[in-house]
């Protein structure tokens, strides 16, 4: 890298502007960068093998998304702990057995952080739930065939959770002959 040079502070990350040699022609390319913290997503499973899902509102596709618990690790948090206040914070849910499901790269073209993907067995409603002001979401259960219905009808598309969820569920769906 030859320099970088900041920009706007945008609340959910700050973009940052390098000048990159192309190791192939040679040219220095100015390229942004979006530094953002890591992120958590939470496959929580009751004891019944149901899945807790959240629907909300998200305004970059500007309609109302079902999503797995997830969201920013705060600075000096450790992912099970962000992991575990998620689930807590959004839905209500707590859990004694978690399983670390490794991370992802949320899109490395332009973000610098990773995905941290979790696994909850036997949650269980514990609480109720601490939203943010900005947060309106709402809680449900979904049994696994529903989910991967959902998932086949486009309903669930959100990358990230699709990452999330095949780590635990088979999500293929037959080949045609």
């Amino acid at each position: 890298m030859q320099r970088s040079e900041r920009g706007d502070n945008l609340l959910i990350c700050r973009v940052r502007f390098d000048h990159l040699e192309n190791p192939r022609t040679g040219e220095v390319m100015r390229r942004t960068v979006l530094e953002t913290r890591d992120w958590v997503n939470v496959v929580a499973l009751t004891a019944e093998q149901k899945l807790v899902v959240v629907k909300q509102f998200r305004f970059g596709t500007g309609a109302v998304t079902t999503e797995i618990p997830g969201g920013v690790i705060d600075p000096g948090e450790e992912p099970l702990d962000a992991a575990r206040r998620e689930l807590r914070e959004e839905c209500g849910y707590s859990s004694e057995d978690w399983t670390y499901l490794g991370a992802v790269e949320p899109n490395p073209a332009f973000h610098d952080n990773l995905c941290h993907h979790f696994l909850a067995r036997g949650a269980a409603r514990t609480h109720a739930q601490e939203l943010d002001s900005g947060e309106d979401i709402v809680v449900a259960e979904l049994a696994l065939d529903e989910v991967r219905a959902r998932i086949r009808g486009g309903e669930i598309r959100h990358a990230l959770v699709l990452t999330a969820l095949q780590r635990v569920l088979d999500l293929r769906t037959p080949l045609e002959a």
